[in-house]
């Protein structure tokens, strides 16, 4: 059944706000203009450590640019927010994960698949680290269907016995808020995911649509 993730989030803010103390949350991101919308409304709330796990993106010089990002803009808003790097391993995580799916569209099971291997790594290291909850960036695209990633994210916190913060994180205009972000400091936008497959259905809707306007 589908849910109000970003009411089930206001809830459970509600909760933490009469404790004493700010709980630690390890919120995964894959890029700083995902990212930044969502730290600036979560900070207050949170004692927030990034965690950057993403294999999904297959290029070095990519992954690398994207990393760098993140770090360059959280030290530019001067947040006080340590940036934990996962292993980044294409070949052994994301390619064994969606071996199958590779034809698979954008926004299908292969997308399915690369959430939970992301969400799952966040976890673990959530549970290693002695956080109290864990969370993901990623719902901020419009892009990305949050109702998968909140039920994955649910059942790998049941999994892991760490807090999982729902989450739809482009309501309430954040996702604007990221652009605006984004422009305002000058943030590297991609316009993929990260992936192989996503770049590659992202150049031929380029032809398609070159092509479309030159024979009109």
């Amino acid at each position: 059944m589908k849910q109000n993730y970003d009411l089930l989030m206001e809830k459970e803010i509600e909760k933490i706000q009469n404790l004493e103390r700010k709980p630690k949350l390890l919120l995964h991101s894959c890029c700083a203009p995902c990212s930044c919308a969502v730290i600036e409304y979560l900070l207050k709330y949170f004692h927030i450590t990034i965690f950057f796990y993403n294999p999904n993106i297959t290029f070095e010089d990519e992954y690398t640019k994207r990393l760098e990002e993140q770090k360059k803009y959280l030290e530019e808003r001067n947040y006080p927010i340590e940036v934990i790097e996962g292993r980044y391993s294409p070949r052994e995580d994301f390619f064994e994960k969606v071996k199958g799916l590779e034809k698979v569209k954008e926004g299908g099971e292969r997308c399915f698949s690369c959430y939970g291997l992301r969400l799952e790594e966040t976890a673990l290291k959530a549970k290693e680290l002695e956080f109290d909850y864990f969370s993901t960036a990623l719902s901020i695209s419009p892009m990305k269907n949050s109702q998968w990633i909140n039920e994955l994210g649910e059942s790998l916190g049941e999994k892991y016995q760490v807090k999982f913060l729902n989450g739809d994180f482009k309501k309430k205009n954040r996702y604007a808020q990221s652009v605006n972000i984004s422009k305002e400091y000058n943030l590297y936008r991609q316009d993929y995911c990260g992936c192989v497959f996503s770049k590659m259905e992202r150049e031929e809707y380029k032809k398609i649509k070159e092509s479309s306007q030159t024979t009109v």
